[in-house]
Formats: structure tokens, sequence, C-alpha cells
């Protein structure tokens, strides 16, 4: 046996028998996402070792009580961000004890007063606080940046002697926005940013595309860091090939700093400007000039997202950001073509999804090792299932399906890939499952409005339509230019909800309904007593689908709940429609 002075920290996950009641699979799941991404590597960073773990905790030993403070710190802090878009129900929250004392260490264990101590803080502590000893509190008071909160001497379980126990003053949560009013947007509490799309100076057409794929690269990885909120591409690609006004820009976008730049290529020689702007006084934060060999290209993104990230000033730390990395692919030529289907399947025909296809097939000849190519490739021919634009729409359907599985077992860190295996898994209605993917996408890109939405639409068919529309609302700010579609998906979040009223609203701000939102709109006026309306909007279901029946417009919705499912089908029968 060996003893010596130590610091011990001792932590568990608060709830862990009610998570794990609800959703084993989920709940170990995400908990081990947490501990690859955040917490081991935190301990590392700060020279611990783990001693012990069990199902919900661990015990972890550290050289200093500031290497383990400081640990806490970051751990706690960087939760609560994590679950910051997460439901409360399903937040993953720890409490955390941290002591001084002498420890004995034999066989791999750590035993005695010092580590009881750590673990009946531990117990003391509140959800994501963490609490500490006076001899921990000591030792690092005057550290930067650190202040405690002094909770007097305490009787701790099955320890002799009162401790005197101080609470670490994280940062604050973010306050809640005010209710929103009728139609007004909540205000955005997190530094806003748009890219605008970087400009083809090149004077080759064809090169249009890489400008723009540089551009949504760039805007995707600023948009993993969970401190930004950043406007999504669609919005800003509108303000594409035109003269702007910043302070105009950022007013109708809803964002304070604008990213803006230029790509000029010219045989295997890239250069690259960027500069980034404060639209409050038009003023530039930074610019830099990148010239390198198109073989750099990977590294000009990466430099380009930490110094913007790093030079919001006072507001983001870029030592505090999430690492989250992506597989790159080993041949260009295999991205330039993923970039060029991108392009082509934002156009959204049938004649340009043909093309996006013949690409990116020829991005995974090129590189069979690429994911986020196999992730595109299930997406383009989704979109391809899901117009119809193919002869034969199950085996579509079914190549899209391998395709982004094949991706999600090739790379596990893109958020796409998990956005995609979400929608895959609502088709075939295994919400669970969904539910799973869409955390992880939710994790890896936190403001991509597709994903956001998506949130939205898998609380809707789990039986919540009130946070669901909370999510679909939150993604049409994040994207002021959101596509139509969104206003279906909170349709069908009110009609879900019993809100008739507002669900018809909803619909009317479609250019045109479907088969399944004009059967949407006639339950509801079904339900309002609208019979004469009700009757119209069947008439429209038959025009578009003669042989409809209730149970086969149901087939078009995903409710996990049979007494969602029986709502929407009463609220057709009333209408008219068997």
């Amino acid at each position: 046996m060996e003893r010596r002075l130590a610091a011990v920290l001792a932590a568990d996950m608060v709830g862990y028998s009610r998570l794990m009641d609800v959703d084993e699979q989920g709940t170990l799941a995400r908990l081990r996402t947490h501990r690859i991404e955040l917490i081991d590597p935190a301990i590392t960073k700060n020279r611990g070792s783990i001693i012990k773990t069990t199902g919900d905790g661990m015990l972890v030993e550290f050289p200093s009580v500031c290497d383990a403070v400081a640990c806490a710190a970051e751990v706690q802090d960087r939760m609560r961000r994590r679950n910051a878009d997460v439901a409360p129900d399903k937040r993953i929250q720890f409490r955390v004890g941290v002591n001084l004392g002498d420890i004995i260490f034999d066989d791999g264990d750590i035993y005695g007063s010092g580590v009881n101590v750590a673990a009946r803080l531990e117990q003391f502590a509140g959800t994501g606080d963490v609490c500490v000893s006076a001899a921990v509190y000591g030792q690092v008071r005057r550290m930067g940046g650190l202040q405690f909160e002094d909770l007097g001497e305490h009787i701790l379980k099955n320890i002799s002697e009162p401790v005197r126990v101080y609470r670490l003053l994280l940062d604050e949560d973010v306050p809640a926005a005010p209710p929103e009013e009728a139609g007004a947007p909540a205000p955005v509490v997190k530094p806003s940013l748009a890219v605008l799309p970087f400009a083809n100076m090149s004077g080759d057409p064809e090169q249009e595309f890489f400008a723009d794929g540089l551009t949504e690269d760039i805007l995707t990885e600023l948009s993993r860091r969970h401190e930004l909120f950043v406007i999504s591409r669609n919005s800003s690609f509108v303000y594409k090939g035109q003269a702007v006004n910043i302070r105009e820009v950022a007013e109708k976008l809803g964002a304070r700093y604008i990213v803006e730049g230029s790509v000029r290529k010219a045989g295997n020689r890239l250069r690259v400007t960027v500069q980034l702007i404060d639209s409050c006084n038009d003023s530039h934060i930074w610019a830099e000039k990148y010239d390198r060999t198109l073989d750099d290209i990977f590294e000009i993104q990466d430099e380009v997202t930490s110094a913007i990230v790093a030079t919001l000033p006072g507001r983001i730390e870029a030592a505090q950001q999430d690492e989250v990395s992506r597989k790159k692919p080993s041949s260009l030529a295999a991205y330039e073509c993923v970039l060029a289907a991108k392009v082509l399947h934002h156009r959204s025909t049938r004649e340009d999804n043909a093309e996006a296809m013949k690409l990116i097939d020829r991005a995974v000849e090129l590189d069979p090792e690429f994911a986020h190519a196999h992730a595109w490739r299930g997406c383009i021919r989704g979109q391809a299932w899901g117009y119809g634009w193919c002869d034969d729409v199950e085996a579509m359907l079914e190549l899209a399906m391998a395709s982004i599985q094949k991706a999600a077992e090739m790379d596990d860190n893109d958020a796409d890939v998990h956005r995609l295996m979400a929608a895959l898994a609502i088709i075939q209605n295994n919400l669970s499952q969904a539910q799973y993917h869409q955390e992880r996408a939710l994790a890896l890109n936190p403001n991509y409005d597709l994903v956001v939405v998506q949130m939205g639409e898998l609380l809707t068919w789990q039986g919540r339509p009130e946070e669901g529309a909370e999510w679909i609302r939150k993604a049409m700010r994040l994207n002021p230019h959101f596509p139509v579609r969104f206003w279906s998906h909170l349709g069908k979040a009110h009609f879900t909800a019993r809100l008739y009223e507002e669900a018809l609203s909803d619909f009317l701000r479609l250019p045109s309904m479907d088969a399944v939102q004009a059967g949407l709109a006639a339950a509801c006026h079904s339900f309002l007593g609208n019979a004469q309306q009700a009757q119209d909007c069947v008439e429209q279901v038959r025009v578009m689908q003669p042989d409809a029946t209730a149970e086969k417009l149901l087939s078009g919705l995903h409710y996990g709940r049979e007494e969602d499912a029986a709502h929407f089908c009463e609220g057709l029968r009333t209408a008219g429609l068997e």
C-alpha cells in the first residue's frame, strides 16, 4: 500500500436509473458520446487518472487540486451548453465533489477519508454543481476566474467531523427569452453570424461551385460551435452575386457579424481572402489572405474557421470550443465532385438531380472511403425518391438507405449522416432509433436548420407537438429564408396539438398542398365544425389521389401514439373521407 496527499474528484450522473428505465440504449449511447467527446479528454488534458468507473459515475485522482477543479469546471460548463437544446427530461447532468486529503493507493484502487469526503461532497452537490472542501478552496481560491459560494459547515454521512463546503460558481446559464408575441421571433442571445457566399474571382463560371462549396464548408464548421448562432446557408445564399450593404443585410438576416470573402483559382494555385465585419459599426474585426496550393484546401478551411471564432471579441474562447473532427477525403477530385453535386441538388429539379447523381457516384468511385460523399449519395437519391423522379421508387429508396448506412459505418462525426439516419428511422416508424441519431446530429451541428426542424418533426410524431412547434420555430429563426415546407411541419405540429386554427393558418402559407396536407386541412375544418370547407378539402384530396382513404393518408404520417393516429382518422372520416 502507498499513501500520499492527492486531489480526488468524485462524479456521478443525476437521474441515471430514471433515464435508463425510460430509454436504456439511448441513455448509454449519449453517455458514451459525452465520455468520448468531452469528459475523458478533459481529464487527460488536466493530468487526471481515472481510478474506477461505475455505470453512472467515476473516481479520478489528480496531481494537484488546481487541475481537479479546472477539469470539473470545464466539464460542467460544457455540459450546460450541450444540454441547452435538449428537453429537460432527456438531459444528462452530473454532480461533482472535489477533496484534498491523504489517500491510500492499493492494487489500482484508492481508499481513505480523503476519498470518502470527495464522495460525500458529490452527493451533497446539486445537479450540475461542483462542491469542494475547505482544503481545496484554500488552494484554488486565488485561481484566475474562479469564484466560490461559502455554503457553511455540514455534517456529511459517515464523516465524523463537520466539513466546510464551497460551491464553485460556473458560468451562468443564458437567461430565458421572454415569451414570444404572436408572429414575433424570439431574440437571439448568442453571438449571431452570417457567412455570405464567397465571390468567384477566377473568371471561370465552371469554378463557381468551388467558391460555393468553400463557403458551405466554412459555414458548416462554424455551425458546429455551440457558442454561435449561425444563419443558415439557405438564407445567406440569397445574396449570392449581389452587391450588398453590410448593415442592411445584417439587419435582414438578424446577424451582428458578417463574414465575406473571395476565391481566385488558377491552375493548381488558390488564393482565398476573408474578412470579418461587425455590422453595428461597419468595422473590420479581422481580415486575412491565404495563398496555397489546392492540396491545402482543408488547412485553409480550418484556419479560417478557427480565426473567425477566436476573434469574436470577448464572447468566445477558442480553447473552450467543442472539438468535433471530420474525416477528410483523400482525393481532391472527389471533394470537388461532392461540391458540384450539392449545388445541383439545391436547385431541386429532376434534370439537376440526375446530374447530381452522376457527380456523387463519381465522387464515391474516386474515393470510396469519403463518408460525406456516401451521405450525400443517399440524400440525392432520397430527393429523387421523395419527388418520384425515378421509375422504381422502392429500389431508389433502398439505394438511398444503403448509401446513408454506409456513411454511418464510416464516419460517426458527420451531422448530415445522423440527420439522414434519423430521417430513415422516422420513415420506418422507428422513433426510438430516430431519437438517438437526431440527438447525435444536434450535438455535432446545433445550428443546422434542417437538423433543428427535424427535431420538431420527431417530437410531433412522439406525441410532444407543443415542444415540436418550438423547435420548428427555432429553425425558422435560424434560417429567415427557410424552405416553405417548414410551414407544413409547423402545421402538423399544431394539428397534433389540437390547435386547428393555427394549423390551418400554417397550411395556407403553402403555395400548394399535397394529398396529406389537404387531408390535414380537411380534418382541421371538420373539428372546427366547418363542414363545407372540410368537404372542399376532401375533394382536393380525391383529385390528387382518387383511391385515397383515411388509412392510406395516415401512412404518410408517423405517429407513435395510437390516439394521435386515431385523431387524424376521426377528423378525415367526419369530413367525409373513409
